[in-house]
């Protein structure tokens, strides 16, 4: 699937994977088979060891992603098939866990977000790592004009990292956010002018793989899980990646370069 896909853009090099849901002229909006190949580029992120970074991006210079094929949608409506209506979740369809719901992944992923982030499109920027948006990008969850309901995360996630009023007025209006807005409320990490969002992409990218990549993903890991936990319960909780992370080679190397006053050497292990 991988390597035959056709609505996604999918390569590896120097421990970063390039994710770029390729569909411009329908402004990169998302079909079943986009996210059918989606869930085969998660799964070959998270199970290659080299890679350490991954990077979401839409192609074009109109939208990230609009959200869910609409065409398609009413299609599927209108053929009665057994395809079940969209509702909160993905479990059943192609490309299940998306990565709204693949909460194990280990791996840091950055949206790069120029134009367009509306609806599952933002959806799926609010469930990577980091956020970086050109300063014409905006966001929104337009679902309820439509009848429908924000359910790949966006619910959710929104009251989570905006205060409870301000998101309940954008999901409950539909109301677009532009890039400052977003910035000014922390939904995204860093705006800039669109000539300059790859530079500042690759600026995220190279202080990620810097970091000790068993590091990245303990702390990846330990945040995403204690984020609802009381405190005390935080500190005594056994975190996978953590524990591997302790008892690695890279737990010794970063001390032991420091004071060798030279760059470490991650291995990963």
């Amino acid at each position: 699937m991988i390597g035959d896909a056709t609505r996604v853009r999918y390569e590896k090099r120097d421990h970063v994977a390039y994710i770029t849901l390729d569909r411009p002229e329908v402004l990169n909006a998302m079909d079943l088979r986009m996210h059918e190949e989606l869930g085969a580029i998660w799964d070959d992120v998270e199970s290659d060891d080299d890679v350490r970074v991954a990077i979401l991006a839409g192609a074009g210079e109109r939208a990230f992603s609009v959200g869910q094929d609409l065409k398609e949608r009413s299609r599927l409506d209108a053929a009665d098939t057994d395809t079940p209506k969209s509702t909160f979740g993905s479990r059943g369809l192609p490309g299940w866990p998306r990565l709204t719901e693949r909460f194990t992944l280990s791996k840091p992923v950055i949206a790069r977000v120029d134009g367009y982030a509306l609806g599952g499109g933002f959806e799926l920027a609010l469930a990577c790592d980091l956020i970086i948006a050109s300063d014409r990008s905006v966001f929104a969850l337009p679902e309820v004009r439509l009848g429908l309901i924000p359910g790949a995360g966006g619910a959710f996630r929104l009251a989570r990292q905006l205060p409870q009023k301000v998101a309940m007025g954008y999901l409950l209006t539909g109301r677009w956010i532009d890039a400052a807005t977003a910035l000014w409320f922390g939904l995204v990490n860093e705006v800039v002018p669109p000539n300059r969002l790859d530079q500042c992409v690759g600026d995220w990218t190279k202080d990620l793989i810097e970091g000790a990549p068993l590091s990245v993903r303990a702390i990846k890991e330990a945040v995403l899980r204690s984020v609802d936990m009381p405190l005390q319960q935080a500190f005594t909780a056994t975190y996978r990646w953590e524990e591997r992370r302790r008892r690695s080679r890279d737990a010794v190397e970063g001390v032991k370069a420091f004071m060798e006053k030279r760059p470490p050497v991650w291995s990963g292990r």
